[in-house]
This record gives C-alpha cells, sequence and structure tokens, in this order.
C-alpha cells in the first residue's frame, strides 16, 4: 500500500505509545523510535529507543535516553500528538504505532485520529494492536496476505464512496455515510483484496498479527 515516488528517501519511524503493550517483536532496525511518556515501562528491554517524549506524568522512572525537554502535563496536545509532530518533521514517510489500542477509550479514539492526521500529512500510517491492524486510506486500497481475516472500512470524517472492491465476501453500497456501520464485519476471500475509495477510509484488519 502507498505511493512510491523515484528521487524521495523513504525513512521509516515507529512510534509507542501508553496502551496495551504490543505482545509481539517489534522490527526497529533503520526506523526512528520514538516513546510517549508510560510507554516506556513496556517496551524499555524490548524496544530500542531513540527519543522519549512526554509529560512524564504516567512515569515512576527517568527514562533513558533522558528526554530533551519535558512538556507540562497541562498542555493542548496529547504526547502522542507532539511525538507524531515530530515524526513528521523529522521526514518519515512510513511510520508504525505500536500501543495505541487498550487502556482509556478516549485516548483510543485520539490515537485514531493521529492515524488520520498523518495520512493526510501523506505518512503512510498504522496501528499495530494485539489482534488488529488500523490505519487510514484513500484511493486503491491494497490488502495482501489477506484471505480469511475480518476487515471493516469505514467512513472517516466524511461520507466514503466506494468505487470498486475485490477478493471481499461482500459487496460495499456506493455511499457509506459517516455514522453508518455498513463496512463493518467484511471477509476476505482472497490472498489480495483492494478497495478503491472516495474520500478518506478508516480500515480495521482484524485476525491476529497481520
Amino acid at each position: 500500500m502507498g505511493a512510491h515516488y523515484i528521487g524521495v528517501k523513504e525513512v521509516k519511524g515507529i512510534l509507542l505509545l501508553n496502551g496495551e503493550p504490543y505482545p509481539y517483536p517489534i522490527a526497529t532496525e533503520g526506523a526512528l523510535v520514538y516513546c510517549c511518556d508510560g510507554a516506556y515501562s513496556w517496551a524499555k528491554g524490548k524496544v530500542r529507543i531513540d527519543k522519549n517524549v512526554g509529560d512524564f506524568d504516567s512515569l515512576d522512572e527517568v527514562p533513558v535516553p533522558a528526554p530533551e525537554e519535558i512538556y507540562p502535563s497541562e498542555k493542548n496536545f496529547t504526547d502522542g500528538e507532539i511525538a507524531l509532530f515530530k515524526l513528521i518533521y523529522a521526514g518519515v514517510t512510513e511510520l508504525e504505532i505500536y500501543g495505541g489500542g487498550g487502556g482509556r477509550e478516549d485516548h483510543f479514539i485520539g490515537n485514531l485520529h493521529l492515524l488520520y492526521r498523518a495520512h493526510v500529512s501523506g505518512v503512510k500510517c498504522r496501528m499495530f494492536n494485539k489482534d488488529s491492524v488500523i490505519f487510514a486510506g484513500s484511493g486503491k486500497i491494497e490488502l495482501n496476505s489477506i484471505r480469511g481475516k475480518t476487515l471493516s472500512v469505514l467512513p472517516f470524517g466524511a461520507p466514503l464512496h466506494i468505487m470498486d472492491s475485490s477478493g471481499l465476501k461482500y459487496s460495499y453500497p456506493e455511499v457509506i455515510g459517516y455514522g453508518e456501520c455498513r463496512g463493518i464485519s467484511n471477509v476476505a476471500v482472497s490472498d489480495r483484496a483492494f478497495v478503491e475509495v472516495e474520500g478518506v477510509a478508516l480500515v480495521i484488519i482484524n485476525g491476529g498479527e497481520v
């Protein structure tokens, strides 16, 4: 998924958040890894960390490496949002988020909006949870190694126009209105599938590690 442009160097970023700890290995080779606040508790010793970011009000120890700046706990941005801005400014073109699910529901919904912000900023971004992968997408969204998995495609911020789809058990309506749940719980019947949309789709793929 995602476009590749000649002459543009791809830079991978990893963002670790203070939600449900990610139980699988995380490949950090060649990536810029930012850890937010309490995520350090589950990430230390498991993941190489390049920068710790946040107000650290959820942490009872000094993280390593030491943060360049400690933000006030009362601020206009979440720690994850600040780290996302920093990663985008650092030039990442692809971003993986871990620890974004579980925990407080308001933070989870906020973390979904990080996917939207990354998408509209031109960064391919996926959130990896214990049993799912979530991302925002537009245009032709191609899905590989997907057979047998359940996926949902929902409008993200505005009505979603479905132009075409393939490799899925159920067809989609021409339009899924914002606030409608018509795109929940489709099933992939092929190893490769796609959905082509106008607008921004929130895509959730269930079925274990993806």
